[in-house]
Parts: C-alpha cells; sequence; structure tokens
C-alpha cells in the first residue's frame, strides 16, 4: 500500500504541494483539507471538507484513513500545536512543535532567541501594551529609524514602517491601544530600520541537518514599484541574484544553522521548513524575522525548481523522521517566476463568485489555484488571492515572458496583479555592476600608500651604516661592506609574537608587539655572537587599520633602535577573509654578523664553567596561551589594577615588551668574555639552555639565587603551576643566560653591569646531560 498524506490549506502554496507530491510513485491519496478548485484536479488527490482548526476531529480523520503524514501549510495550526495532537497516536507531522512553532508565533521570543545565539539581526526593543509610554519614549530617544512589528500573528500584515518619529507614535498608539492588529499587537517588537534587499531562504530541516534551497524575492505591495498596500505577497521569483553563492554560504553559517542547532540545544528541535527573511546590509545578511512554514508565493516557484527526480513525499517524511541527512534535494538550473491574480478590491474589501475562464497556457506554465472554489461546472474566485501563475524556464527574461502568457490565458472579472514581478532581477541584468575593482574585492591600496607615507619617518629614524632605510623599492639594499667587519659571517634569524598579540588586540596597546617582535629575532642572533644589522617585518590583516599597524611599524622602529640596526623594508598583506575583524599577525626577519673567530658557543665550554643571567622585563613573549588561561580564571580582566602595580592595568604590565640584550650583552661578546649565551624563550632554561652546551653536558640552575618576580608569582598562584612547569614555560626574571670560565667571571660581570638588566651568578655547568633545577622550593608561594 501507497503514502497517505493529509495537507492542510487551501492557498495557492497548498496546491503547489500537492502538484509536486502527486507526481510521486508512492502516493496513494493525498487528502487535502479544505483544498480548493485546484487542489481537486489533482491526481490521486481528494479534498476534505473539515476545519483546520478541530484538531480531535483531524486527528479522528487521520486514524479512520491511515494517514502515514501530515503537512500543516498555514502557521496558525503550528503555533496552536497540532504537531503534539497527531504525535500523540503515533502519527507524524512535517512541521514544528508548539513550542518551537514560537519562532514565528511570537517576534519577541524570535528576536530573544536571536540575541541568545548571537544570529545576525537589527537591534531591537520588546514592550507590551502597558508600556505605551515607555515604548513611545524609546522610539523618540534610540536615534535611528524604526520598523513597529506586532508579536503576534497577524496574517503576514502586522508591520508598519513609519518614516517620521511622529508616525511611529501614532503607529505604536493604533497597535498598542486600538488594538489593530488584535491581540497580536497585544505586545511589540521595535527593531531598528534596516536597509538593503530582501531575499527569503526556505530550508527543510529534520532537527539536526538544514538543507536551504534557492534563495527567492517576493513583491509585498499590492502596486507595481512597490506602492501601495502591503499584501500576503503578489508574486516571486528564484533563485535571487542578489544573494550569491557567498551570501548564502553566510547565511548559512552565520544563521540557518545556529537557529537549527540552538533549538535543538534549547528543548525544541526544529522539524519542517524553516523560511526566514533576510536583509542584505552593507555589514552582512541580517534575519528580518522566521516563519514556521512554507512560504507563500514563494513555493509555488520553488516547487518548479525542483528537479524532476526529487520525490518531495520521501523529503518530507525524511525530515518529520529525522533522517534528512539521507535524501538528496537536487534543483534545476534556471529561474521560476509566480504572478499571483487578485481579486479587486484587495487586501481590502473584495467581491467573491467570479466566474473564471481558462484558455490554454505555455508547456512551462503552471497555473496554480489560490482563493478558488468550485461552484457547479465553474471555478469561481472565493478569496483575495486567487490564482498563481508560475513559470520555469532557462533565463529569468524567458520565465517571465511565459509566466505573462499564462496571466493573460486567464481571465475574470476585477482581475488585479502586478505587471513588474522579477523586476529587481531585470533591473541587475540591464545595470550590471562594471568589473570589480581591488577595493571591492576589500583590499585598500589607498591605505597601504598612506601607511608607507606614514611610517617613512619612523623606518629613516633606523639609519646606521649600510642602510640609509628608505622604503617604497622592491627590496631593501644593505652595504655589509660599509660596516667595518674583517671576516664576517652572516646569521639570520626568524620569528613572531605568538598569542600575545591576542592580548595586545584585546587591550588595544599595539606598539609594545612591534618591540616584541624585534627583539625575538634580534636576541636569537645575538646568542651566536652577532650583531644585528638589519631587520624585515611581516604585517597581515583582513582589513588594513592604518593606525593600529602605524603603531606597530613605531614599535618596530624603536626595536630596531634598541638593538642598533636598520628597518629596510617589510610586507603588509590586506587579506580579507583570512582573518576576524581587528586581528592581525605578526612575523620578523632579521640579519647580523659576527667575526669569524668570535662566533658562539664556542667549543671550549667546559664543566666548571659558569652561568650567569641576565634579568627580563617581564614575561617576553612566550608562554601566553598559558598567561591566557589564567587570567580568564584568576577573576580579573586586563582592565583590571594590576595586583603588584596598582598605578597601572594587569593588561598594559602583561604587555611590557621583550629587553633587547644587544647592548648589554653584545660589548662583552665582542671582548672575548662570553662562551655560549642562551635566549630564554618557550621552553624556559630546561629546554634552551641545552641548545648552546655540547650534548655531552649539563648544567644546574639554582632558583635561589634570584628572587621571582612579581608577575611570575601571580601567574603560579592563580594558575597553581608547579615550579617545574615554571620552570620549563617561562623565563621566570632571566631572558638571557650567559656562559663564561671561571676565570673571567668578575670580569663579565663587570662587562655586563653596565646595561639595563641586572646580572646574577645562578649556576654552572656539569657532566650530566640537561637541566638540573635546583632550590625551586624558594619559588613556593
Amino acid at each position: 500500500m501507497g503514502v497517505r498524506i493529509l495537507l492542510l490549506g487551501n492557498g495557492g502554496r497548498e496546491h503547489a504541494l500537492a502538484w509536486k507530491m502527486a507526481k510521486s510513485d508512492q502516493l496513494d491519496c493525498l487528502y487535502v483539507c479544505p483544498g480548493n478548485g485546484g487542489t481537486a484536479q489533482e491526481p490521486k488527490t481528494v479534498n476534505v471538507d473539515l476545519s483546520t482548526s478541530n484538531f480531535p476531529r483531524l486527528v479522528d480523520f487521520a486514524v479512520e484513513n491511515k494517514i502515514d503524514l501530515v503537512v500543516p501549510g498555514p502557521e496558525q495550526p503550528l503555533v496552536d500545536g497540532i504537531e503534539t495532537y497527531f504525535r500523540k497516536v503515533g502519527i507524524p507531522v512535517f512541521g514544528p512543535s508548539k513550542l518551537a512553532a514560537r519562532m514565528e508565533g511570537s517576534k519577541a521570543f524570535s528576536k530573544d532567541f536571536m540575541a541568545r545565539h548571537n544570529i545576525p539581526t537589527a537591534a531591537f526593543r520588546v514592550f507590551t501594551n502597558k508600556q505605551i509610554d515607555e515604548a513611545i519614549e524609546y522610539v523618540e530617544t534610540c536615534g535611528h529609524k524604526v520598523v513597529l512589528k506586532a508579536s503576534g500573528l497577524a496574517a503576514g500584515k502586522g508591520v508598519l514602517i513609519p518614516d517620521t518619529t511622529e508616525e511611529a507614535i501614532v503607529g505604536l498608539k493604533e497597535m498598542m491601544v486600538k488594538n489593530v492588529f488584535g491581540d497580536a499587537g497585544s505586545e511589540v517588537v521595535i527593531e531598528e530600520l534596516l536597509t538593503g534587499p530582501e531575499v527569503s531562504v526556505l530550508a527543510f530541516s529534520d532537527g539536526y541537518t538544514i538543507v536551504p534551497l534557492p534563495a527567492a524575492q517576493d513583491h509585498k505591495r499590492i502596486g507595481d514599484g512597490d506602492v501601495g498596500l502591503n499584501t500576503g505577497g503578489m508574486g516571486a521569483y528564484a533563485p535571487a541574484g542578489i544573494a550569491t553563492p557567498a551570501i548564502l554560504e553566510q547565511i548559512t553559517k552565520e544563521s540557518l544553522r545556529p537557529t537549527i542547532d540552538g533549538m535543538r540545544r534549547e528543548g525544541f528541535p526544529f522539524v519542517g521548513m524553516l523560511f526566514t527573511g533576510f536583509m542584505l546590509t552593507q555589514s552582512g545578511p541580517k534575519v528580518l524575522e522566521y516563519n514556521v512554514r512554507f512560504g507563500d508565493p514563494e513555493t509555488e516557484a520553488l516547487m518548479l525548481l525542483l528537479s524532476d527526480e526529487v520525490d518531495l513525499i520521501s523529503v518530507l517524511m525524511a525530515c518529520a523522521n529525522h533522517h534528512l541527512d539521507s535524501t538528496t534535494i537536487a534543483v534545476r538550473p534556471g529561474f521560476a517566476v509566480s504572478v499571483v491574480l487578485a481579486s479587486q478590491g484587495y487586501p481590502g474589501a473584495y467581491p467573491k463568485g467570479k466566474a473564471i475562464t481558462f484558455k490554454p497556457v505555455p508547456s512551462n506554465v503552471v497555473v496554480f489555484h489560490a482563493g478558488t472554489t468550485k461552484s457547479g461546472n465553474d471555478i469561481v474566485t472565493s478569496g483575495g488571492r486567487v490564482l498563481a501563475v508560475t513559470a520555469y524556464a532557462p533565463s529569468i527574461q524567458e520565465a517571465l515572458d511565459a509566466a505573462y502568457a499564462g496571466v493573460d490565458a486567464v481571465s475574470f472579472d476585477g482581475k488585479t496583479y502586478r505587471r513588474d514581478i522579477g523586476y529587481r532581477a531585470l533591473n541587475a541584468i540591464r545595470d550590471k555592476a562594471p568589473g570589480l575593482t581591488y577595493a571591492e574585492a576589500g583590499v585598500s591600496v589607498d591605505a597601504g600608500n598612506d601607511l608607507i607615507e606614514i611610517i617613512k619617518p619612523l623606518v629613516r629614524s633606523t639609519r646606521r651604516s649600510g642602510a640609509d632605510a628608505e622604503i617604497g623599492g622592491f627590496g631593501g639594499i644593505f652595504d655589509l661592506k660599509a660596516t667595518g667587519f674583517r671576516d664576517p659571517v652572516l646569521v639570520s634569524g626568524t620569528d613572531g609574537v605568538g598569542t600575545k598579540l591576542r592580548v595586545a588586540v584585546d587591550v588595544g596597546i599595539h606598539d609594545l608587539v612591534g618591540i616584541d617582535l624585534v627583539a625575538m629575532s634580534v636576541n636569537d642572533l645575538l646568542v651566536q655572537g652577532a650583531e644585528p644589522l638589519y631587520f624585515l617585518d611581516y604585517y597581515g590583516c583582513g582589513k588594513l587599520d592604518v593606525g593600529v599597524a602605524s603603531q606597530v611599524v613605531k614599535g618596530i622602529a624603536d626595536g630596531c633602535r634598541q638593538a642598533g640596526c636598520a628597518l629596510i623594508g617589510g610586507e603588509t598583506a590586506e587579506m580579507p577573509g583570512m582573518y576576524t575583524e581587528g586581528d592581525y599577525d605578526l612575523a620578523g626577519f632579521a640579519v647580523g654578523a659576527v667575526e669569524r673567530d668570535l662566533i658562539l658557543p664556542t667549543p671550549e665550554i667546559a664543566v666548571g664553567d659558569v652561568l650567569l643571567g641576565v634579568s627580563s622585563s617581564g614575561i617576553h613573549s612566550n608562554g601566553f596561551s598559558l598567561v591566557r588561561k589564567v587570567v580568564s580564571i584568576s577573576g580579573l580582566s586586563y582592565d583590571s589594577p594590576c595586583p603588584w602595580k596598582t598605578d597601572t592595568t594587569l593588561g598594559r604590565v602583561l604587555l611590557e615588551p621583550t629587553r633587547i640584550y644587544v647592548s648589554q650583552v653584545l660589548p662583552a661578546a665582542k671582548a672575548g668574555l662570553l662562551k655560549g649565551m642562551s635566549h630564554i624563550t618557550g621552553g624556559g632554561f630546561t629546554e634552551n639552555i641545552p641548545r648552546v652546551l655540547p650534548k655531552n653536558l649539563g648544567c644546574y640552575i639554582d632558583a635561589s639565587t634570584w628572587t621571582l618576580p612579581p608577575v611570575f608569582k601571580f601567574l603560579a598562584q592563580h594558575g597553581n603551576i608547579a615550579p617545574i612547569e615554571m620552570a620549563r614555560t617561562f623565563n621566570n626574571g632571566l631572558g638571557m643566560i650567559v656562559i663564561v670560565g671561571p676565570d673571567r667571571v668578575d670580569a663579565a660581570i663587570a662587562a655586563l653591569e653596565k646595561g639595563e638588566g641586572t646580572v646574577h651568578r645562578v649556576g654552572e655547568v656539569t657532566a650530566q646531560p640537561g637541566v638540573e633545577m635546583r632550590n625551586l622550593q624558594a619559588w613556593s608561594l
């Protein structure tokens, strides 16, 4: 036995669904309640004269006739909870539960849902009819134009778009005091007026999977050119070209998927057709409203777009039974257009019972009935929207021509229709935008040029022998001969700043990480005994903020001056879509030189050599993933006063830039006082010091020989970090370790103490490979 289906409704939407379902080989019988003059003409289809609001009677009918699936067309039965009645007797429903149907039944509920799940939508406030004074005050002070929406169901007409504040106040009084929309207006949503083209996206869902259909555009106003009163819809076409694949992907990712996932997580999963209206604003697609059923007249066009291979019954059953991912929903290439024929006077009062005559229509046209009924041998008008003449063709113009040929083949007294359906699509073709520019792709060449002009003086401030520090060419030039080296060996290094950038972006201080960027590279050159000569930077972002970028380069120039190297070039890459708004990334590349006979480390490192530690300025640039985690659980924010330095914020202290050791340590290296150096970066003491020692040697570090700085005590305390974990993650107050022979300790200390960092004797080289951390209890809190 085939499938038996009960379809509720009597409009053009229901006729279009019946037309498509009647093509299924699975169908045994389709009952349409109450149906119209067109549904009764479809094969295997029977109209049933029952009230769609008498749920117990509908359940009895379904049980008696062994119905396999119920498909409610209009929203009211769904909002009233019809799904529950059928679920109790084991009959699946293609449509949401009463809880899920609140997404259409209450605009206040749906707006709160969007806010909870960060779904893009207009700014809004909700007011009950007892808050009329507060609502009026809001529209007078909100500072933007508003849209007034009755929260409840109002047959698609409960929306007012006032042009002025005075009109908004009048509209509020009509809705909330005079009750022009009945109970639907007892609660009113006041929204920010969004501007841009509108599109409708209808999407199948089984509560887990969501499959959007091509975006459609409808025509709400009664008159050509979008003038006159709002209606239920005078026509539609799909696909809407304005909804490009990229926009549809964004809509699915930012709105549809979060909606389905959010409803499921909140305990009312959505099953059925989610019909979402979007405004394509300059800042992206934003949700206007949700509907929980097929749209009308969008459905008429979309049914013609579905491929002949699509069995609509299989799709509906898959949704109701939660296995939509097992079906394929293919769409034909081309366009579908639906033109509504209305009764004269609609959307106001209109006559009924006008006889309709039909002449043959083109083969690619289907005339869907809406407000019609059978009277004797005649089909007569019985509603405001009478017919939806729908056509499919390879192009929008061909589809429109066929649809209007179909319109001409239908006659009844007072036939009213719009002659400009699809005009937006035609205008888009006619006024096809000129070729894209780089700026329209999101890359501003002008902003890049502005940045170069701003940073040129900063770059010039880093001049040194060998480089004029001018930028703007294809590459930076450095004259090594001008530096006076006898037998130089070049040393290069590259590095970044890691997740310290996240803190910089969150705090809004950007110049200090520029210093970090230079420090991380030049300190690595220094440990080889090299003098930094020049530096190049890389700055990547999604949208170039000249103010932020220039602050970063200011810091880079500061770091170059401290290191004595020239900033001779760089790359600024603006890459739309690669970074979130406000984020950027940094990388640096440094080159230095050292006389061949002074390259470090020397092969003479031996047991008994002394380790001296030079103090750090703070955390430097490593371990910030752990730092950020500690801050997140500490109860403090980056804006909080720093616990050990209350005259500044915690964020500013954490951003203290990495110390550049060149001026302090390089003279001692050039004097031959040092055997080796280790820059204490990621991996702390235990990972970095062995990199400079012979493989058969190790060392010990005595943690009691210096005082653990407050920032590290804070991290250890609030993160409950063990001392050994601190030792292999952070510098713990010593950013550079130097190795000297026992006979040169005093000379080395004397040379190093001329610099900014304090010097500590912290350990010795041993015969045991690895790093032994002694007296870690000194760090206990």
